[in-house]
C-alpha cells in the first residue's frame, strides 16, 4: 500500500502534538484496570513465543506496559517526534518509525502485534489491506490486540493541545472489525467493549484475535 494523504496528514499531527499529548496519557493506563487486563491477557497469550510489535506506539506507554510484562517488545510510528520522545522515555525499548501499512518485517516474524487505538486514522475502507499487512507479519499462532473507540462515524479535528494540526478519527463497530479479521484469515478469541469512562464519550472496544496455527 503507497502512502496515502491520511497518514502525511496523522504524521505532521502527531509531531505537532507529540508533548502535550504524551504529558496529558502518561498515567492513563493506571486509572483503567480493564484495559491494563486485557494487556496483561494479551502478554500471557504471547508469552515467550517470540517478539512483539506495537504499531502506532506514540509516545511508548503501551509498549513500556506490555514491556513490564515480560513480552520482547518494540515500537513503531508515524510521527519521528513521537519515537524521539519515546526513545527519550524509555531508553531500554526499541522504537523506530515506519507504518502499519507496510511494516519492516518479514513474513511470519512476530509473535503479537498490538494496535492500541490507532486504526483509528486508517479510513475504514483500507482495514482489510491493514489487515492483511498484520496477518503477513505474524507466525502461525500469532497474537493480535485491537482497541478503538466504538461508532460508526467519522471525526476531524483542526485544533487540540494549544496547536492546530489537521487529524481524522474513525470510530469503528466491534462486529464489522471482527468481520474484517475473519475474511482476513483470523479467529477472534474475544472482544470487550466497556463504557466510557469520564474523559470519554463513546464505548471503548478492545479485540484479541490470532492466526491461525
Amino acid at each position: 500500500m503507497t502512502e496515502g494523504s491520511f497518514l502525511t496528514s496523522a504524521r505532521a499531527g502527531y509531531d505537532t502534538i507529540a508533548v502535550p499529548y504524551a504529558q496529558l496519557f502518561a498515567a492513563e493506563l493506571e486509572a483503567k484496570p480493564l484495559d491494563r487486563s486485557t494487556l496483561t491477557a494479551f502478554a500471557e497469550m504471547v508469552g515467550g513465543a517470540g517478539p512483539v510489535v506495537e504499531v502506532g506506539s506514540g509516545p511508548g506507554r503501551v509498549a513500556a506496559y506490555l514491556a513490564k510484562q515480560g513480552l520482547d517488545v518494540s515500537g513503531v510510528d508515524l510521527s519521528p517526534e513521537m519515537v524521539a520522545l519515546a526513545r527519550r522515555t524509555y531508553p531500554g525499548l526499541r522504537f523506530e518509525e515506519g507504518s502499519m501499512t507496510a511494516l519492516d518485517r518479514a513474513d511470519g516474524a512476530l509473535a503479537g502485534l498490538v494496535a492500541w487505538y490507532s486504526i483509528i486514522h486508517i479510513p475504514p475502507a483500507l482495514l482489510p489491506e491493514v489487515f492483511a499487512e498484520f496477518r503477513r507479519v505474524l507466525a502461525p499462532g500469532g497474537r493480535l490486540l485491537l482497541a478503538f473507540q466504538v461508532g460508526d462515524e467519522s471525526l476531524h479535528r483542526t485544533e487540540g493541545f494549544g496547536h492546530t494540526f489537521s487529524l481524522t478519527f474513525h470510530r469503528l463497530l466491534p462486529e464489522r472489525i471482527t468481520e474484517l479479521l475473519e475474511r482476513a484469515g483470523f479467529v477472534v478469541d474475544a472482544q470487550l467493549v466497556r463504557a466510557p469512562d469520564e474523559r470519554e464519550k463513546v464505548p471503548q472496544a478492545h479485540l484479541l484475535a490470532h492466526k491461525p496455527a
